[in-house]
């Protein structure tokens, strides 16, 4: 089988754990522990990403081989790989939860690319590790599809994410509660191979920072510049600021990006925000669908919804804030960190305007089009209208007559929609003197919101579906699913249903409307 050439950077560049043997610990001044994935009964491919593949150079035939299933499986090794665990820490929920690290996910190795780029290959759910905390270090076939499609439904979707090199069933049955209540079941075993340039969290510079390790939190500073940061120049303290601003930036237009199309993360922990301003960590995640700044998909969460999808550009802020905590080892005085975090808030607002205008089909923003689209908002969550849907089709609204019509098929309840429908009315035309005095012509106001809008979007009931054929022996859910999410903005004949509103069976059906963190 074809391998990818590896070079191992962030073991070689930083202290390993010098404890050879696999068991829970606390690990320290290390940011690694070597581990060995744990082999599994029969490692079979269910499904992969034609275009990972492709781009780490695998081709059809090493992916139809057993020896592609048996190392992405866990059982095996491609020659210059070597297994290991990363250790850091996180806030989670807003309270610091010390040491975390890698529970469940078993880098393999950064390999390569003919352009030099690199890309880090690791398992999820290839088995314990010493920071598994007590857990099996296993992950379920349910939450495996979705972080699967979900990965490679964002990627298309135009927003910085990790990508999903492949999906492994293990053969073997793993013990889960779903919703904590007390009644745990065997579910069957899968493996998601994800793939990023760099899967560093905030968490990993939060660690060493709160144990007082300056060297470690210096060490990893410095590797994570160079090897992820390579456009950054200058040296000491200039450097550092140059770098803070610049992942500040990059989460504030993922987060805006993230809101554009209605993505609800579910965990913002410190822990699962990458370093890179990528997607990273697909649990309990969900689209909003009825459009509700206030819904989150995580049950965890359901008491306090600290991450509610409106609520996420704050918690991404206060994320950062608690990173520049962390760094403030590597400044004589806090004003560079202070102004990363106003580069958060400038590079939010400018991004939400950006978002304004193309979905909304305007040459730019104005002050007045940011205040139409808060009541357009407020419209849509007070007369239960679905998100995705009612933008796609405001594009097919005419300037020169607006009507509702194009928009009936977005609303839940026609019964709310009947109560709206003369504040809709005064919204469409006051949007349609707007559009009228904006320089776009038709047919490119209508390729720019169609950019912007997407039709397809990953909502849960679809992905449950799938994931109920999967149960059942039958994979075609899962690999049609991802060959529609390959075009999300496209029109696609004759798949209506992958656009379609809510099931009213979906609406409260555990894995549509509400998941937990367990998988």
């Amino acid at each position: 089988m074809h391998a990818p050439v590896f070079d191992n950077a962030f073991l070689r560049a930083l202290p390993g754990d010098p404890e050879p043997r696999n068991f829970v610990r606390q690990v320290e001044g290390a940011a690694w522990s070597a581990v060995a994935p744990t082999p599994v009964a029969a490692p079979r491919l269910l499904a992969h990403s034609r275009e990972v593949a492709a781009e780490l150079g695998f081709g059809e035939d090493d992916l139809a081989s057993p020896a592609f299933a048996a190392v992405f499986g866990g059982n095996a090794l491609l020659p210059g790989m070597q297994p290991y665990a990363t250790n850091y820490g996180g806030h989670q929920f807003g309270h610091w939860a010390r040491q975390l690290g890698d529970g469940r996910a078993i880098s393999l190795g950064e390999a390569v690319l003919a352009d030099g780029r690199r890309r880090e290959l690791q398992l999820k759910g290839a088995g314990p590790t010493p920071y598994s905390r007590g857990a099996d270090g296993r992950a379920v076939l349910r939450s495996s599809i979705r972080e699967f499609l979900c990965s490679e439904a964002m990627h298309h979707l135009g927003i910085p994410t990790t990508r999903a090199l492949s999906l492994v069933g293990t053969g073997e049955g793993v013990l889960r509660d779903v919703l904590y209540d007390g009644r745990p079941e065997l579910e069957s075993g899968a493996i998601v191979c994800r793939v990023a340039p760099s899967f560093l969290r905030f968490g990993h510079f939060e660690l060493p920072a709160m144990r007082g390790d300056a060297g470690l939190l210096r060490q990893l500073a410095d590797f994570c510049i160079a090897r992820d940061f390579p456009s950054l120049a200058g040296q000491g303290e200039a450097l550092y600021a140059d770098w803070f601003a610049e992942v500040c930036t990059r989460t504030a237009r993922l987060v805006a990006a993230w809101m554009r199309v209605g993505f609800v993360h579910g965990v913002l922990n410190t822990d699962n925000m990458s370093i890179l301003g990528l997607t990273i960590d697909y649990g309990p995640y969900g689209w909003i669908e009825p459009y509700d700044p206030d819904w989150t998909p995580n049950t965890t969460d359901a008491a306090g919804r600290r991450y509610r999808f409106g609520w996420q550009p704050r918690v991404a802020y206060w994320n950062l804030g608690q990173l520049a905590r962390a760094l403030s080892p590597l400044f004589a005085d806090p004003a560079p960190l202070q102004d990363g975090l106003a580069r958060f808030a400038e590079a939010y607002t400018d991004a939400d305007r950006d978002t304004t205008a193309r979905k909304l089909g305007l040459a730019e923003c104005r002050d007045d089009d940011v205040a139409r689209m808060r009541e357009l908002h407020a419209l849509l969550q007070a007369h239960e209208v679905d998100m995705t849907r009612f933008f796609r089709a405001l594009a097919e609204v005419d300037a020169d007559a607006p009507s509702l019509q194009p928009l009936e098929s977005a609303f839940y309840d026609p019964a709310k929609r009947a109560a709206g429908a003369a504040a809709f009315a005064d919204w469409l035309s006051r949007h349609a003197v707007r559009l009228r005095d904006d320089p776009l012509p038709a047919p490119a106001r209508r390729a720019r919101m169609d950019a912007a809008n997407p039709r397809y979007v990953l909502r849960n009931w679809l992905a449950q579906e799938a994931i109920d054929r999967a149960h059942a022996g039958d994979l075609g859910g899962v690999e049609t699913l991802l060959e529609v999410m390959r075009r999300p903005y496209e029109d696609q004949p004759g798949r209506a249903h992958y656009a379609g509103l809510r099931p009213e069976w979906a609406r409260d059906k555990v894995g549509c409307s509400m998941l937990s963190c367990s998988s």
